[in-house]
């Protein structure tokens, strides 16, 4: 059991790299412009456009939270001494850290919905949401198995 928390926790990790850095979507606007934005690159240009708390909320949710959520569970699952309260504070920092990772699934969802219903443009999905959707499930059952 241990081998495969340790598969899911490595794959999760190289999927969200992945997914953070590959395009999420791409928007087509009118007949001729195409944008194909990646998790960075929509954080870039809400810095850029003067928007830095939403930018921060972003890194926040969509990165930070999900990197932790990957780190505690590995050190849940390197920790060999048997104390029963420091496991515990690791089992409830997984839990509270897992709870607020899961908001990037909602963002993504929110601006796929966004896109498709204002007729401005068209969104498709590309191979980042699937790396990071990927990520996000190979992370559940990782943090389900330490359990």
């Amino acid at each position: 059991m241990r081998t495969l928390t340790a598969t899911l926790l490595a794959i999760s990790a190289f999927c969200l790299a992945l997914g953070i850095t590959q395009p999420l979507l791409r928007f087509e606007h009118l007949v001729f412009f195409d944008r194909t934005p990646s998790l960075i690159g929509m954080i870039g240009e809400l810095w850029t456009s003067g928007d830095a708390f939403l930018a921060f909320l972003v890194v926040s949710f969509s990165i930070v939270f999900p990197a932790a959520k990957i780190l505690v569970a590995q050190a849940i699952l390197a920790r060999n001494d048997g104390d029963p309260v420091v496991h515990e504070r690791m089992h409830r920092l997984l839990g509270a850290v897992s709870k607020w990772s899961m908001m990037d699934v909602l963002l993504v969802a929110l601006v796929i919905v966004a896109a498709k219903t204002s007729g401005l443009a068209d969104a498709f999905t590309q191979p980042g949401l699937w790396f990071y959707a990927t990520s996000v499930a190979s992370a559940a059952m990782a943090t389900v198995l330490l359990r």
